[in-house]
């Protein structure tokens, strides 16, 4: 996919008014210079979320939401990054560059798109004259309306059916092979990847088929399902089978169940269980955690009972574990022996699904409740035992009440992180306290405040000009500094929304939220002497960085041991005031 200029995705967030797109979708409610509202990405009852005009982002203290106005879009109306720049720039009236316009929707990519389509629509033509079929389908209670709405078909019994129907130039056949509809063997000929198989499209978060899962209609043909290989247009790791379907039927998803079979979440829709979702023949994988999340706040893992459904649900725990933030639930359910979401929904129907959902095991019990399984908890070794097998998974989940009660829960089972008796409660002096009366609050070391200040307002990198002789400093942030300054010069008019985004997934990422979000005391109209201040001083501290350099170097070979111009420059540092 082409990349879209920075230059304009600046000047489209510059042009953007936040309050505007997310109060479009949110009731907000004017504080100062802010606006609050309860965050629309997890239930809460007081307001936590917070969108700033000024510095044109927003951000949840309660879920750790955040982002510009494009994230927002992304992650509230469900779009792709381009759909969501193409939404805004129809609001402000600007045109996304036309030869990024063309790259995404032409060249290969769109010629691989319309080939896997192409197949498809093949696919379908056959299922109308197949009557096993069409039997089979019936068999399996799948009616039209359902055939059509996932699209199903089916790829003949033959070697070259497909080949034969579409593979009419050898620019088509290479296409087909790209998108993994051919297989070649060891002599090089190409033949059907799939044949005499009911056929599953798969389609991605725009709605378009990107890949296929063939399924056999007789227990002894192969294996019982064959997916696509991962191609350009597909990555098995990163999409669900279903979800484009599930979209279609909500305008808000109540709640996510995945399933293990395109068979399952098919019968799952005919009995009006219409938010069920696949894996693609592989373990739930991060990016799948993340998708399910980005779409419903409640996902329900449905998996057999067995030792092999008990080791997938765990594979999924340890996906979600790192994304659960709070307002985020995540459930488990096991199905008796022999029993699949296909046989259940047809047997107890959508109220009988229902009511086993209702029954799930919530996340935070299957993960105490598997680490437990082998352990003695009457004993100190089997709690020392289980606290050594969990702390690393509790790790890793964000901060907030999940992580907190997850902890709670662990120090309940092991006595692992009890506090000890409370000493005699101390008041607390005037320099504890700060504020009037008090000693004043630490300030911040001079490379924070630097950095706070250009995140506060970007165009205050106007009053500097490189080069920057701090660079050199070993100190903590200096790096990030450097790099936040050549940003922002480099791209006038970027918004502090922007910069945040631009550190998006990077282990800055929280430290830069909030300092973006702390603001700065004082008058506005000064920050810019501040900043400049805090830039000479860390100049200044270059010098005494390289007169302890020189120093040392003294102490290891002698004054004798330093050259000429060592000796000038540390006579002529020492006379420089500092």
């Amino acid at each position: 996919m082409a990349r879209i200029p920075d230059a304009f995705i600046d000047d489209l967030l510059a042009r953007t008014d936040i309050v505007e797109v997310v109060g479009s979708r949110v009731p907000l409610k004017r504080q100062g210079r802010e606006y609050s509202a309860r965050c629309p990405f997890h239930d809460e009852r007081s307001p936590s979320f917070t969108v700033s005009p000024t510095k044109q982002f927003y951000h949840c203290f309660g879920c750790g939401a955040h982002g510009t106005a494009i994230s927002f879009l992304m992650n509230y109306d469900r779009l792709e990054f381009l759909d969501a720049v193409e939404e805004l720039a129809k609001r402000v009236g600007m045109e996304v560059p036309r030869d990024t316009r063309q790259r995404n929707e032409s060249g290969e990519s769109r010629e691989l798109y319309l080939a896997v389509d192409a197949a498809a629509k093949f696919f379908q033509q056959q299922l109308e004259g197949s009557a096993k079929a069409r039997a089979y389908l019936e068999k399996r209670g799948v009616d039209a309306e359902n055939r059509a709405r996932f699209g199903i078909g089916y790829a003949p019994d033959g070697w070259e059916g497909l080949k034969s129907a579409l593979g009419t130039d050898e620019r088509r056949l290479a296409l087909l092979e790209k998108v993994g509809l051919f297989s070649r063997n060891d002599a090089g000929r190409v033949y059907d990847k799939f044949r005499d198989r009911v056929m599953f499209p798969i389609h991605d978060r725009r709605g378009r088929v990107i890949a296929f899962g063939g399924r056999v209609m007789e227990k002894d043909d192969g294996p019982k399902y064959l997916n696509s290989p991962e191609t350009p247009l597909f990555h098995k790791g990163r999409e669900l089978y279903g979800l484009w379907q599930v979209r279609q039927a909500h305008a808000k998803i109540p709640r996510l169940i995945v399933v293990e079979g395109y068979m399952d979440v098919v019968a799952l829709f005919q009995y009006g269980v219409n938010t069920a979702v696949a894996t693609l023949g592989t373990a739930t994988t991060p990016d799948h955690a993340e998708l399910l999340f980005r779409n419903a706040a409640d996902v329900y893992f449905c998996f057999d009972g067995d030792r092999a459904g008990r080791g997938a649900a765990w594979k999924a725990l340890e996906s979600v574990l790192p994304r659960m933030r709070d307002g985020r639930q995540a459930f488990f359910l096991f199905l008796p022996d022999g029993e699949d979401p296909d046989s259940i929904v047809r047997k107890e129907g959508a109220a009988g699904f229902d009511a086993r959902l209702a029954q799930a095991t919530p996340l935070s019990e299957f993960f105490f409740n598997e680490l437990s399984k082998d352990v003695n908890l009457a004993g100190m070794e089997g709690k020392a035992r289980l606290a050594e097998r969990a702390k690393p998974l509790v790790a890793g989940i964000p901060d907030g009440a999940f992580l907190d009660l997850m902890k709670q829960r662990l120090t309940e089972l092991t006595g692992v992180g009890q506090r000890a008796p409370a000493a005699e409660p101390t008041r607390p002096t005037p320099s504890m306290r700060g504020g009037r009366g008090g000693a004043p609050a630490p300030r911040r070391s001079l490379v924070r405040t630097a950095i706070a200040l250009l995140l506060q307002k970007p165009t205050l990198s106007d009053v500097i000009q490189p080069p920057y002789r701090f660079a050199v400093l070993r100190q903590p942030g200096i790096p990030l500094l450097v790099e936040l300054l050549e940003l922002v010069r480099g791209r006038p008019g970027i918004t502090t929304g922007a910069v945040l985004e631009h550190f998006a997934g990077r282990e800055e990422e929280a430290a830069l939220q909030k300092l973006a979000l702390q603001g700065f005391p004082g008058e506005e109209s000064a920050w810019g002497h501040e900043l400049v201040d805090a830039l000479v001083q860390l100049d200044r501290q270059v010098s005494q960085q390289r007169i302890d350099e020189l120093q040392a170097r003294i102490r290891e070979v002698g004054m004798s041991g330093l050259s000429d111009v060592e000796k000038a420059e540390l006579r002529e540092l020492h006379a420089t005031p500092r």
